[in-house]
């Protein structure tokens, strides 16, 4: 009877506890994980950030800009203890917010520099469109839907990039919404996991009817993405066993992992319709595409809800619970394995809202440490500090709006193109950073940070230069612009000696103390 009770009490506990998983917040699961590995790993972790370096990092990851001056004094000053969750709801809820997610899926969809033209001349467009996905509040499963279709207007662009090769939208695909790496697939079967070529070719064969249309030309150039009924894939075995004239198999659409599709056959006398140009084929009866969008976004599927978990982690974190953020390989094991499968459940449960799971990691204390610490990486695996990481070329260019008082359109000439020349490669997603020689030199000799420095009406010099607003004032002026804070009291005793320099003029003073803090580390990296 006593073994009964004991087993009675042990299965009640188990029952019960999803039950109080579900009511605890998730911040503070994250944040009992993350200690929990700490503790284990005998590593004392980073103290919580301070009010400036919070406010820095939480603009940048958020909002993609430092605030302003009178953003930054508004927080500074606020005694509300719950301060930090209001910043948080503000910024969330901020246009800006929109148009960083799309910023960051963009990069993550297409990457700096996409070896296809037709994936550079309208990015504008299709950032505009995430931009307006996020902002609406649009499910993430159904984003990813739209993409993987590409008929929503304005979502095109993504298979754009891919025309005429469905083997390089597989492994796009694969990678980025499933965090599976199929590559190696495509030549041989895989080395290391279970992936055969013919799951490769089975998950293209989703893809090899996708056509693309474009009318016009420059910059009034549009794309249309459809599908035609009929046409399949070619196996012809092994790469090392091609041979010319070798045509191959067809190879049926297989989702990955899963089962062959079911289809309909396609009548043996059918035949593709002869088309304009800029026109697409009619509509199929049955599509192949929407059904690989259908089965990848999904809550059912294995690998959706986890690779965008791990990515937003990743995104916010510095490295995701798996690293790289999108190879979720079986051999890569989870660094916090039960925190991972909260947070995916949690996710699904909410219909993948990406806000919500944004809100929570970053209203947890994890997240909220201080960047200092004893430890060399940029991004820690267990989490004990903040990460460091570069500010990324959008990212510099809208705090030199930010400390040259700009409006988003009056930036020097040419400012953007050289900010993407210099700074467009700083880091490759995984949290290294190599600075280089030419970055130095443009930001300590361009003539166009010259011009974000120099006093105009209105602008942060030209406060700066008004000697009848007290010196201490000033200062703290000059460092809650450009870097989120006050002053130590030895920077505020240099600075104000500065200031004094005998028979100098005021407006080139002021110049040189801006530049100066431009130039510094604090002002390339987050805190």
């Amino acid at each position: 009877m006593a073994r009964l009770r004991c087993l009675t009490v042990a299965i009640l506990g188990l029952i019960a506890l999803p039950l109080v998983a579900d009511e605890t917040p998730l911040r503070q699961r994250i944040d009992v994980e993350v200690r929990a590995a700490l503790d284990r790993e005998k590593i004392v972790p980073a103290p919580n950030a301070d009010e400036p370096e919070f406010l820095r990092r939480i603009f940048l990851d958020l909002v993609g800009v430092i605030p302003t001056y009178d953003e930054a004094t508004a927080y500074l000053d606020d005694a509300d203890p719950k301060k930090r969750d209001k910043l948080i709801d503000k910024l969330l809820a901020d246009p800006r917010f929109a148009a960083q997610q799309a910023h960051v899926w963009d990069m993550a969809l297409f990457g700096r520099r996409p070896g296809n033209i037709d994936a550079t001349r309208k990015r504008d467009g299709f950032k505009a469109w995430l931009a307006d996905q996020f902002a609406k509040g649009v499910p993430f499963d159904r984003v990813a839907a739209d993409l993987l279709k590409g008929e929503a207007d304005g979502s095109e662009l993504f298979l754009v990039q891919f025309r005429n090769q469905p083997e390089e939208a597989t492994v796009a695909i694969s990678r980025i919404f499933l965090g599976t790496q199929l590559q190696c697939a495509r030549c041989h079967d895989h080395p290391y996991e279970k992936w055969t070529q013919k799951d490769f070719y089975g998950m293209a064969g989703f893809l090899v009817r996708t056509v693309v249309a474009e009318k016009g030309s420059g910059n009034a150039k549009k794309y249309a993405v459809g599908e035609k009924s009929s046409g399949d894939v070619l196996f012809s075995g092994s790469a090392k066993d091609q041979a010319p004239g070798k045509k191959g198999e067809p190879v049926k659409p297989k989702f990955l992992g899963g089962a062959v599709l079911d289809e309909p056959e396609t009548p043996k006398d059918a035949k593709a319709p002869a088309l304009k140009d800029g026109e697409l084929p009619p509509k199929p009866a049955f599509s192949r595409k929407a059904k690989l969008a259908e089965w990848v976004a999904t809550k059912d599927n294995p690998w959706f809800a986890k690779a965008l978990v791990n990515r937003v982690w990743g995104q916010l974190m510095g490295r995701g619970f798996v690293h790289p953020v999108d190879d979720l390989a079986d051999v890569h094991e989870p660094s916090h394995p039960a925190l991972f499968d909260a947070l995916v459940a949690g996710l699904v449960a909410r219909n993948f809202d990406l806000k919500w799971i944004v809100r929570e990691v970053v209203s947890s204390e994890a997240y909220q440490r201080s960047s200092k610490g004893p430890g060399k990486e940029a991004s820690p695996v267990w989490y004990e500090r903040a990460r460091v990481r570069p500010l990324s070329a959008e990212e510099l260019t809208a705090c030199l709006r930010v400390v040259g008082s700009y409006t988003e359109k009056a930036l020097p000439s040419s400012m953007e193109e050289y900010m993407l020349r210099y700074f467009g490669e700083p880091t490759n997603g995984q949290g290294d950073f190599q600075g280089s020689l030419g970055e130095h030199l443009f930001w300590n000799n361009a003539g166009q940070i010259r011009q974000v420095v120099a006093a105009r009406k209105g602008n942060l010099a030209e406060a700066l230069a008004n000697t009848k607003t007290p010196l201490d004032e000033r200062v703290d002026r000059l460092f809650l612009t450009v870097l989120s804070r006050k002053p130590t009291a030895r920077e505020r005793e240099v600075v104000t000696k500065h200031f004094a320099t005998p028979g100098a003029k005021v407006e080139a003073l002021v110049e040189e103390a801006i530049w100066t803090l431009l130039n510094t580390a604090e002002f390339r990296f987050n805190h």
